[in-house]
């Protein structure tokens, strides 16, 4: 099983700034290089600080010139809220300013906060037909000369430029639950990636027979590999982890307020509705969260990443849970962030099993930094990541 990590620039109050956080997502690739993670992914989001990502390819290029090895996607692109012919030629072209690193990931989208502002306010139904129509179009545009007539879209033959590196394109993977996402998937090629949501290990079972359920009905030589998104958090004991737990609570109260077309966000900032009054308690009891989602001590996090490589999973995608970074101080108009996670507080280079990490230089920035903005510190994570990635390794 292979390594993957995500995270974005989510912003929970005024005090933080994007260049503060731009250091901090670098940081987190840079570390999950180091430690042998084999991807790192960002998402695309619209009109809310929550999760800011208007061009993932942007931003990637920007992390892509600070990395070296670890290959770099969008988890994922919303295939409603792009043409075509743009997705093939923006994805081709980083391709090749990564050197060959991209990882595409695309799915319909999720938030219906923004399928109402996107897309002339397109519908959830919709954006799946828009998922349905994009991936065999990028395949003809990246093979060359296509005309493709649609619903969605219609435009006569043409070719992506620039042409990708491989004939067949990057990999592409997409974002799978029910049994027509993965059939279709795998119909274009294309892995799966793949998300319990709130559930347990049963539901990660079920979905890797949907994926072997759809390879076999389609049955065209194609074995989609899986990947399994998780918020993780390895907690040094038992009191961090149910704390980690709480700040998951927190996290999920921001977004569920997006999955409301009339949500409240107020000049770009999402309100917090306190998912302990209303909420399921798979999002709101921190033992369930606990051993839903992946949060626990790194010796009980082993055996528990094998048990997800047993039931089907290629690549384990590491969500890094929001309120895990360090985090500024909170402003009276709008809610509280989550408190940050103690492995926060510490250098990655702190921590006992990163001090045998080979280091390297660190990729010059493309700009300086102002003279008065302090740098951010750097996290725990590396001792974090590679504690579990190791111990997992066969």
């Amino acid at each position: 099983m292979k390594f993957a990590i995500a995270t974005d620039l989510a912003r929970l109050t005024p005090g933080e700034t994007i260049e503060e956080n731009l250091a901090n997502l670098v940081e987190v690739f840079q570390t999950a290089e180091e430690c042998g993670f084999e991807m790192g992914f960002v998402g695309e989001h619209h009109g809310h600080e929550y999760t800011i990502g208007p061009n993932p390819f942007s931003l990637l290029t920007y992390v892509a010139d600070r990395t070296s090895t670890i290959r770099l996607g969008p988890a994922v692109v919303c295939a409603p809220y792009w043409h075509p012919v743009k997705l093939a030629g923006e994805a081709t072209l980083f391709d090749h300013m990564s050197g060959g690193r991209l990882e595409l990931g695309i799915g319909r989208g999720a938030f219906p906060y923004e399928f109402s502002r996107m897309a002339d306010g397109i519908e959830p139904d919709a954006a799946r037909e828009a998922l349905a129509e994009m991936l065999p179009a990028l395949r003809g545009l990246w093979e060359g000369n296509h005309a493709h007539h649609g619903k969605n879209w219609r435009f006569d033959q043409t070719t992506s430029c620039p042409r990708p590196l491989t004939p067949e394109g990057p990999p592409i993977w997409v974002a799978a639950r029910n049994p027509e996402s993965f059939r279709l998937a795998v119909e274009n090629r294309a892995h799966v990636m793949v998300n319990q949501l709130g559930l347990g290990y049963e539901e990660l079972v079920s979905l890797n027979e949907r994926r072997i359920a759809a390879t076999k009905e389609v049955d065209n030589g194609f074995e989609p590999q899986m990947m399994t998104l998780r918020s993780t958090h390895v907690g040094a004991n038992e009191e961090e982890v149910l704390m980690a737990a709480e700040t998951y609570i927190e996290h999920r109260g921001h977004f569920d307020n997006l999955f409301d077309t009339g949500g409240e966000v107020v000049d770009g900032w999402v309100a917090f509705r306190d998912p302990r009054q209303y909420g399921e308690p798979a999002w709101s009891d921190p033992n369930i969260i606990r051993n839903n989602q992946m949060y626990d001590t790194a010796e009980n996090m082993i055996p528990r990443l094998r048990d997800f490589e047993a039931a089907g999973t290629d690549v384990y995608l590491y969500l890094v849970p929001r309120g895990s970074r360090t985090r500024s101080t909170s402003s009276p108009s709008v809610a509280s962030p989550a408190t940050s996670c103690p492995h926060s507080r510490r250098r990655a280079s702190d921590h006992p099993q990163a001090q045998d990490r080979p280091q390297r230089p660190r990729p010059q920035p493309l700009r300086r930094r102002a003279p008065d903005r302090p740098r951010p510190r750097r996290e725990r994570l590396g001792g974090l990541l590679g504690q579990g990635h190791r111990a997992a390794a066969p």
